[in-house]
């Protein structure tokens, strides 16, 4: 029996206009009748993805979010932190110095922002995605004091495709570099990740890790999928993400998500959108 199941956001539980199917929904609030816990695991900051937990009613003392690719797990409604993994302001430095020299450009996050030397479309997005304020400031003027959650490389796909061969062996052993889409490259602290967002968040809950389903389309998902007991691609998962999921689901677009609910948690036999 299922108890858990931790389900990615943009390319997963959304479908292509960013909102939650009525079948999603209905599978979701199902889920937890049935007494399953719902998390919303994202690369996205809480509040970010806030809007949806709300939408879906899983904003409570008792329900979970694991944010910023595993970086920070907690309630739902903010007050308890699980755990909370950051960088540095030094990991910005080190990360811009190697983006000049791979001429891509480059944003991090920081618990309540997205910092830049540079505006572009990228940054912008990632603002405007998750309601926070774009920060245009130079890497040595940013304050001493600023709190690091994650670095990204954002650019052009073919760009990000051509750099991801050129990472240094010495990057790949100091941080947890993932490519959460085409355009975005992270860069985490090397403990994190999703899967162990969630592992730390089932060892909490004394769920056991077969009992955890995860869902997701990118590459900052494989940790999950890979820790899962029902580790779960999307039909549109990147082919990295398909080769190593226990289960290929619908698309984003045909409810992938409802499919699963209802397969393994529901046991239902509903038939979704091809």
């Amino acid at each position: 029996m299922y108890k858990l199941i931790a389900i990615d956001m943009d390319g997963t539980l959304l479908n292509d206009a960013k909102q939650i199917s009525p079948g999603n929904f209905d599978a979701i609030q199902q889920a937890s009748k049935n007494g399953v816990k719902v998390v919303l695991a994202s690369g996205r900051p809480l509040v970010g993805f806030k809007r949806y937990l709300e939408e879906l009613n899983l904003v409570s003392q008792d329900n979970y979010a694991v944010a910023f690719n595993g970086a920070l797990v907690q309630t739902s409604e903010g007050n308890e932190i699980i755990s909370r993994t950051t960088l540095t302001l030094e990991d910005y430095k080190y990360l811009y110095n190697l983006s000049k020299k791979l001429k891509v450009n480059i944003h991090a996050l920081t618990e309540t922002s997205v910092i830049s030397p540079k505006d572009t479309k990228y940054t912008r997005h990632e603002a405007e995605i998750n309601h926070i304020p774009n920060d245009i400031i130079a890497v040595d003027q940013v304050d001493g004091n600023t709190i690091i959650v994650k670095v990204m490389f954002v650019d052009e796909p073919e760009i990000i495709e051509e750099i991801m061969d050129k990472i240094p062996e010495e990057v790949r052993i100091k941080y947890t570099v993932v490519r959460s889409a085409p355009f975005y490259l992270e860069f985490l602290h090397k403990s994190v990740n999703k899967g162990a967002g969630v592992a730390a968040l089932a060892e909490k809950l004394n769920i056991k890790q077969e009992e955890v389903i995860c869902i997701g389309d990118a590459g900052n998902d494989i940790h999950m999928i890979k820790y899962a007991g029902l580790g779960v691609a999307m039909g549109n998962a990147f082919p990295e993400v398909k080769k190593v999921a226990n289960f290929i689901t619908k698309t984003n677009e045909q409810d992938g998500v409802a499919y699963i609910i209802n397969k393994f948690i529901l046991h239902s036999d509903k038939e979704f959108a091809v």
